[in-house]
């Protein structure tokens, strides 16, 4: 997993949407020089797709006292030059990915969290994500290499709620094309979630609009420490990843600079 991911894409104006760019990118390429695979590549990405009436899964607890210590102490144990600073402008918060502690804590929690998305899953990447002072997460998708995120409030210095929309189709680039509106206005149909240390909640975020605003200041020093653990349906995990599309796709005629 490529720790430091591109902010956005040229075609989608919002965070983690380059692996979007790219699908429609080879679709495209089909489309005009191999229309007889284009059908198939399509439905290859079906396994990626959330159905409709998935509804966001809440954990209270997912994890007690004793784990949360013990993950509270592993983070204390950190040094300054584990953690990667690329995120830190935009949305205030210094990451960790696929730590060995959180890999295992991940793994641990597959049975569950396979159960709560109705079907069989494999980790995908984690991350640690320490929020800092006027910390924001802008609305996005993100992509189907995290269909399934399961967000785990660690600490905190007041709730910070989160904004789920419902799930829906990945957006085209014909809407940018068309200068329609992608991302969405309207917040009524959004469901907020205001988690505790413990807490969790399971989501579709690469089909699912999702943002926090700007962390309330209630304090002299104000903070959110979450784990977000990624996953992706059994056997995707090559699907999942755009490198890998050339060759599960035989497109190795397409030039990706055009």
């Amino acid at each position: 997993m490529d720790a430091q991911r591109p902010f956005g894409s040229a075609t989608f104006p919002w965070y983690d949407s380059v692996w979007l760019e790219q699908y429609e990118k080879a679709r495209d390429w089909l489309k005009l020089n191999r229309p007889e695979a284009l059908s198939a590549f399509e439905h290859s990405f079906d396994v990626l797709r959330t159905r409709e009436d998935f509804r966001i899964k809440f954990f209270d607890p997912l994890f007690d006292a004793v784990t949360l210590a013990d993950i509270r102490a592993e983070i204390a144990g950190l040094k300054p030059t584990d953690f990667e600073l690329h995120e830190a402008k935009v949305f205030r918060r210094f990451v960790v990915h696929d730590h060995p502690f959180f890999n295992e804590l991940q793994r641990s929690l597959l049975p569950m969290v396979s159960e709560a998305a109705g079907e069989a899953l494999e980790p995908s990447y984690n991350f640690l994500s320490l929020y800092a002072e006027r910390g924001v997460c802008p609305m996005h998708m993100d992509s189907p290499e995290s269909k399934w995120t399961l967000d785990v409030c660690i600490d905190q210095s007041a709730a910070w709620p989160i904004h789920f929309g419902k799930v829906q189709a990945w957006p085209d680039s014909r809407q940018v094309a068309n200068n329609e509106a992608l991302l969405p206005t309207c917040m009524e149909d959004f469901d907020s979630y205001s988690l505790q240390p413990g807490q969790a909640v399971l989501f579709s975020g690469s089909s699912q609009w999702h943002y926090r605003d700007t962390m309330p200041s209630t304090s002299d020093k104000n903070f959110c420490h979450l784990i977000f653990f990624h996953y992706v349906p059994a056997g995707t995990m090559e699907l999942a990843n755009p490198k890998n599309w050339n060759r599960l796709f035989d497109l190795a005629d397409m030039d990706p600079a055009k």
